[in-house]
């Protein structure tokens, strides 16, 4: 490729399998190389180069090591000065990324994975519709989700351009809390019990529990109308202004 002598330029590419390099040669200076022993899922490799007084052309590869599986390599890009074959094209709109999946879940988040898109420089998340995060790599985790609860999820690619149109809807599902159905019994709790005994007892008020607690119970007993009999007023302050039906 044609590139500018005295410049400074950064090599890029998405590649996937086993023992995956990237490279170039013919610099002028001094030639570079990345490379990652394992890529299960697609990884950007990135290296930078720079050119000599004379150098007008490079040349980029990719290659894999002898006896390993085969690996892939995608959107392999070079960015520095114009190298003289002309201005570089206006970006175009990336395509709508594919193989969204759902790679795990918590009771509070779902995690996703795509493929790469060529020409993306960014990716955004909907969850339910809703715009919820961005990100450059190829995943991301949406949290603050509730327990035991499902979401529509769909991933679009950004670039100078524009943003493309979303992907295909995949669902997860949040599990259940690990305490099991704990999470919905109250941690605290007051009980009350009265009876019309004359006994000196101070006056206790619902309004006066402390706000911690999430129950409060009351049971009364009245066995007899005749005098000294316990009388119940309604403390309207405690509950919260409400009064009865």
């Amino acid at each position: 490729m044609a590139v500018r002598p005295n410049s400074t330029y950064t090599l890029s590419a998405w590649v996937r399998g086993e023992y995956a390099y990237l490279g170039v040669t013919g610099t002028g200076t001094t030639d570079v190389s990345t490379w990652t022993p394992d890529a299960a899922a697609w990884k950007q490799l990135s290296t930078t180069f720079t050119t000599g007084s004379s150098t007008a052309s490079v040349t980029i590869y990719t290659h894999g090591w002898y006896g390993q599986a085969p690996y892939y390599a995608d959107d392999i890009s070079v960015y520095g000065p114009d190298g003289g074959g002309g201005g570089d094209p206006d970006p175009t709109i990336p395509g709508a990324p594919n193989g969204v999946t759902v790679t795990s879940t918590t009771a509070s988040s779902v995690s996703l994975a795509w493929n790469p898109v060529s020409g993306a420089t960014g990716y955004r998340v909907y969850r339910d519709g809703a715009r919820v995060t961005a990100v450059t790599g190829t995943s991301a985790t949406v949290t603050g989700l509730a327990a035991s609860t499902s979401h529509s999820f769909q991933v679009t690619a950004t670039n100078a351009a524009g943003e493309s149109v979303k992907s295909a809807a995949v669902t997860g599902r949040t599990t259940a809390p690990s305490n099991g159905s704990a999470d919905l019994v109250p941690k605290l709790a007051v009980t009350g019990y009265w009876q019309n005994f004359n006994n000196g007892a101070t006056v206790q008020r619902l309004s006066d529990v402390q706000s911690q607690y999430d129950i409060i119970a009351v049971a009364f007993a009245d066995a007899t109308t005749t005098p000294g009999a316990v009388t119940f007023n309604l403390d309207s302050a405690g509950l919260g202004g409400h009064g009865l039906p």
